[in-house]
């Protein structure tokens, strides 16, 4: 089977066990200030659990985009941790229980997916013996292949608050041969990577609020979540998802680009598995409406492409993650058509970032690595790259840690935010004031001969500017409605408009990359990219040029 095949015959199983299907949601959570992406496959279905609104069947079954940011340092590092995967999941809403989801997934791994019964444990949490007696009494997997943990590995919750409850892991044994020889080796063993957990039954009994203190929710619900790529590695017998026909080809593309191939070298192999990884995370965060930024969403996904630009560099390569869109879009453009229908503006966007970020990573990189050569690395070094040459202190850290070097970054974020308040202190505004008011001329054209008035550069990030100009086509962020986005043209070149904000006595800002303008062209902003999604359903594919 291939990932195609495996994605769809876990929806066809529940959907002959009476399960509804349902698209994926947005990676952009709706209406739940709490996470900055979807993580899972139960964020769209949180009120369905807590009972504020009326779910649309008892029982759904889903295949989940899903973007996680806490392991983006470890990427690249081994064989199975990704930021973007795809969350094979069924829910019951009020309906089953434990009763069921156990059966349910013993059957789905054993006589639907085939894999050998003497091959999976079970993980409990240790205070369940309820579905310590289901498995014994609703599967053949015999009690000493069932484990019983505390709440670090058995109790789970999409978030601070919400819904939440005790779980069962399913977990694939590769072999002894991969072990570390103890006597109690086995699920979540921290001395070797004999076991994969495969798959998560969370049984949904509690609303924890702020305090932590749990309130049992009035119907019990099932949510469970397996990673396709996982599930895919295994049942193709590879130990590792970069070797599925989910990324390998993306692998291959960074193979050609940079002439090295994957399995010769291991820190090579770790620049094409984090290539390979970003490439995906970034089209999808861009196909639902993320874009570069310095904050939230937008500066997860800016961390992203800079990550990848070390890495590709690394590589010998001078080829982005905006080079491998196509290739994304070929490979889950079928499942997730928004990536189909936004290939060219997404590489676009990409490649616009790369050159931006192309000088500052070129210095940066020089001079870090002359300060890692001695040995230390001092917090006013970090401080220097990051205030002065705009290099992250995120990648300075992982370089530093690369290469065995201490660095208090507490120490960093103590200079960095002492910069800040001494930056404020020195003006009463927070951003420049131009001495002329910008005339608003959008509600009846979408570009516009302009005149640049003033222009000030961005504090800590090379090649960003705050544009005045005499007359703009772009409507500022204000009373709900987000800022246009497009383009200021001069002399046969052009930058991006990455934010307009409104100042008083009607001057606006424009912020850019790489200023200067003569003319202005500027775009409404588009639901797929700019705007919420609902929490079911794909976002709609947007109209017109960027």
């Amino acid at each position: 089977m291939n990932s195609a095949e495996i994605r769809q015959r876990f929806l066809n199983y529940f959907a002959e066990r009476d399960h509804k299907v349902l698209p994926s949601s947005s990676l952009i959570p709706f209406g739940d200030p709490t996470l900055l992406f979807t993580s899972a496959g139960m964020v769209p279905f949180k009120p369905y659990f807590l009972g504020q609104v009326k779910p649309p069947h008892p029982r759904v079954a889903t295949v989940q985009k899903c973007f996680r940011t806490v392991d983006i340092e470890v990427v690249g590092h081994d064989g199975h941790h990704l930021t973007f995967l795809e969350m094979l999941g069924n829910f019951s809403f009020g309906d089953y229980f434990k009763e069921k989801a156990i059966p349910y997934a013993w059957e789905l791994m054993t006589d639907v997916f085939g894999l050998p019964k003497d091959r999976l444990w079970a993980g409990i949490h240790n205070q369940d013996d309820v579905s310590f007696e289901i498995w014994i009494t609703g599967t053949d997997l015999p009690a000493e292949r069932i484990r019983r943990f505390g709440d670090d590995y058995n109790f789970w919750a999409a978030g601070p608050t919400g819904p939440c409850g005790y779980d069962s892991e399913i977990h694939y044994d590769w072999g002894i041969e991969y072990g570390c020889g103890r006597s109690d080796c086995g699920p979540n063993c921290e001395h070797c990577d004999r076991f994969l957990e495969m798959w998560n039954l969370v049984f949904m009994e509690w609303d924890r609020d702020e305090s932590g203190k749990r309130t049992p929710l009035q119907r019990k619900g099932i949510d469970t979540g397996m990673g396709l790529e996982r599930l895919t590695s295994v049942l193709t017998k590879h130990r590792s998802v970069f070797d599925t026909d989910l990324l390998r080809p993306l692998i291959g593309h960074w193979e050609e680009a940079s002439g090295k191939a994957y399995g010769e070298r291991p820190e090579r192999d770790v620049s094409l598995r984090v290539l390979a990884d970003h490439g995906r995370a970034s089209t999808l965060l861009l196909a639902d409406g993320v874009v570069p930024s310095n904050d939230g969403r937008g500066y997860v996904l800016r961390r992203l492409i800079r990550r990848a630009m070390v890495h590709a560099r690394r590589l010998g390569t001078d080829q982005g993650l905006s080079s491998a869109v196509p290739l994304v879009a070929e490979i889950l453009g079928g499942v997730y058509p928004e990536v189909h229908a936004q290939v060219g503006q997404i590489s676009e966007v990409l490649e616009a970032e790369e050159n931006r970020f192309a000088t500052a990573l070129r210095t940066g990189l020089e001079r870090v690595t002359a300060l890692l050569d001695r040995g230390t690395l001092s917090p006013g070094d970090a401080f220097y790259l990051h205030d002065t040459m705009g290099f992250p202190m995120e990648l300075t850290a992982e370089l530093a840690q690369e290469r065995g070097v201490s660095l208090d970054t507490s120490a960093v974020t103590a200079l960095m935010q002492a910069q800040r308040d001494k930056s404020r202190a020195a003006s009463t505004f927070a951003i420049p004031m131009a001495r002329q008011a910008t005339q608003f001329v959008g509600y009846d054209r979408l570009e516009t001969q302009s005149t640049v008035l003033e222009v000030f550069p961005v504090e800590g990030e090379a090649g960003e500017a705050y544009v005045f100009l005499d007359d703009t086509p772009f409507y500022a962020e204000r009373g709900g409605q987000q800022a246009d986005q497009g383009w200021l043209e001069w002399d046969g070149q052009r930058v991006r408009v990455l934010d307009v904000q409104p100042q008083a006595e009607g001057r606006s800002r424009a912020k850019t990359a790489d200023p200067g303008a003569a003319r202005a062209c500027g775009s409404r902003p588009r639901p797929a990219w700019r705007s919420g999604h609902p929490p079911l359903g794909h976002p709609p594919a947007p109209q017109g040029a960027p």
